[in-house]
């Protein structure tokens, strides 16, 4: 969604750098760029103002002329900017007391509240809360029995008193799941209002009518940011008819501007609490704008891809792994294709590799990453045996043949894979078996074995005598080498090129 906007700032600081000294003049060339990138990016034109305002106030201050790299200082004021107009802190849902803690969800009809509902009642479940999904949305087609499939699937109970389509109050139903959740010990009541089609008064009554009947702890708007600068002024106007405490965004992972996440917070003046980026139950978490602001920046999000690694990979089925690896020879195929289908759980290798620092220069070569070929990788190995699996140096050309065509696949393939897989595994060993002994230029650990040691000098020959032969040191053995391209891993040019350009050299 922010793609757009951080080409331009990436753009804007790209020419920063290559200047030691800023001149006010560079500084409002800056500006300018970047008020014309935000506007571009549909931002809210007082929260364009305010920032842009900010930003050149504290460039052209104390602050600046003290660093000792002006164009760093800026792309860390405009950091700090950007996390302030987005909310500032984290926060996240607000207990109460004495359970339950009631949660009511409004917002325009499409912009998918009832698949967040169930969303934050998985995510609530995961925090090992036992909450409860209330269908009082019931004039919507079919709403309920939406509510009760996402329900099902997220794991959680619904209460569905009226079947919907037009039939039943929506206020009674409210009121009468807080006494049933309170009578069955559910500690979260997640309450799913009707969607409007706009600003209708009728259907925002009756919001408000839910809203004094269950007083809810949290009142979220749900807001889908691809529709621009209308999402600001409907928040606006439930706020100002139901009264909203926090917003949550959906569909993040879409392609339009984003200007509603970056306007609605400041504009609001409440804070966006959750975002959902995806279709997946899983893929719903807390906001974070410090986060969001690195992503736009360029400078990756580390914090949340290793919170998603800890949530997916088996820590006992990883350090099995690990020790395995210890062990020379004893890391096996099989040991791969786990570690391989705990990463796939993150999600697609496409937004993984976002979340690194600095991939948004290579953008388009991670999106032209083939997903599929980690299916033929999986389809390769399931088609070995347990004992070719755990040992490749028995596959001679008869057990590759039968592999390749369980799997589908070219012998080719089969080989590519099995030599890669060798590679790899004799560099993490030696990377796992404590840092880089062995390679050259790099200091080998303590008791690694003779023949380390230096040969003693040579001592100058004595008259009338004929100097010594050295004696033979033991052949040390060779450590495994980085690879010195990325060829036979079938990745896109620009990756390759990246490769081959930042390699590892020791």
């Amino acid at each position: 969604m922010f793609d757009t906007l951080q080409d331009r700032l990436a753009s804007v600081f790209k020419g920063l750098r290559a200047k030691g000294r800023l001149t006010e003049a560079d500084i409002d060339a800056t500006m300018r760029e970047i008020r014309i990138a935000l506007l571009e990016a549909d931002v809210n034109l007082g929260v364009v103002k305010e920032f842009v305002g900010n930003v050149k106030e504290r460039s052209l201050g104390a602050e600046l002329s003290k660093a000792l790299n002006p164009s760093q200082q800026i792309i860390k004021i405009v950091n700090e900017e950007l996390v302030s107009i987005l909310g500032g802190d984290a926060r996240t849902i607000r207990f109460a007391k004495r359970p339950p803690t009631v949660i009511m969800l409004a917002g325009l009809q499409g912009a998918g509240k009832t698949t967040l509902a169930g969303k934050l009642a998985k995510w609530l479940r995961a925090s090992k809360h036992a909450p409860l999904l209330v269908a009082a949305d019931l004039q919507r087609p079919n709403a309920v029995n939406q509510l009760q499939i996402v329900g099902q699937r997220a794991g959680v109970h619904v209460f569905a008193p009226e079947p919907g389509n037009g039939v039943g109050d929506p206020v009674a139903v409210a009121r009468r799941a807080i006494e049933h959740a309170r009578n069955k010990l559910y500690d979260v009541v997640i309450v799913d209002t009707a969607g409007r089609l706009g600003v209708d008064a009728e259907l925002m009554q009756q919001a408000a009518d839910i809203k004094a009947a269950v007083d809810p702890d949290e009142t979220l708007f749900v807001v889908d940011a691809m529709i621009g600068q209308d999402a600001v002024n409907t928040a606006k106007a439930f706020d100002e008819g139901v009264g909203v405490d926090g917003v949550v965004l959906t569909k993040l992972d879409g392609d339009a501007r984003g200007g509603a996440a970056l306007s609605i917070a400041r504009v609001l003046g409440k804070p966006i609490m959750f975002a959902s980026s995806g279709e997946g139950l899983g893929d719903f978490d807390m906001f974070h704008p410090d986060r969001m602001a690195s992503r736009i920046l360029g400078m990756g999000d580390v914090l949340t891809l290793i919170e998603q690694a800890e949530k997916t990979f088996d820590a006992d089925q990883s350090r099995a792994a690990a020790e395995k690896l210890m062990d020379k020879n004893k890391f096996g195929l099989q040991d791969f294709l786990s570690q391989m289908q705990q990463l796939r759980k993150m999600g697609p290798m496409s937004k993984i590799l976002g979340m690194l620092p600095g991939a948004g220069q290579f953008k388009d070569a991670i999106n032209e990453i083939d997903e599929k070929e980690i299916d033929r990788i999986e389809a390769i190995i399931y088609s070995m045996t347990p004992a070719e699996r755990d040992n490749v140096a028995i596959l001679n050309g008869s057990r590759r043949a039968r592999i390749a065509k369980g799997a589908g696949v070219q012998v080719s393939d089969v080989n590519k894979l099995v030599n890669r897989f060798v590679e790899a595994r004799k560099m993490m060993e030696s990377l796992a078996g404590g840092g880089f002994g062995g390679m050259p230029g790099m200091p080998g650990r303590p008791g690694m074995g003779q023949g380390q040691r230096r040969p003693k000098k040579q001592q100058g020959k004595k008259k009338g005598t004929r100097p010594a032969a050295p004696k033979q040191l033991p052949q040390q053995q060779t450590a495994p080498q980085v690879p010195q391209s990325l060829d036979e891993f079938q990745l896109p040019p620009e990756l390759q090129k990246m490769f081959n350009e930042n390699k590892p050299k020791f």
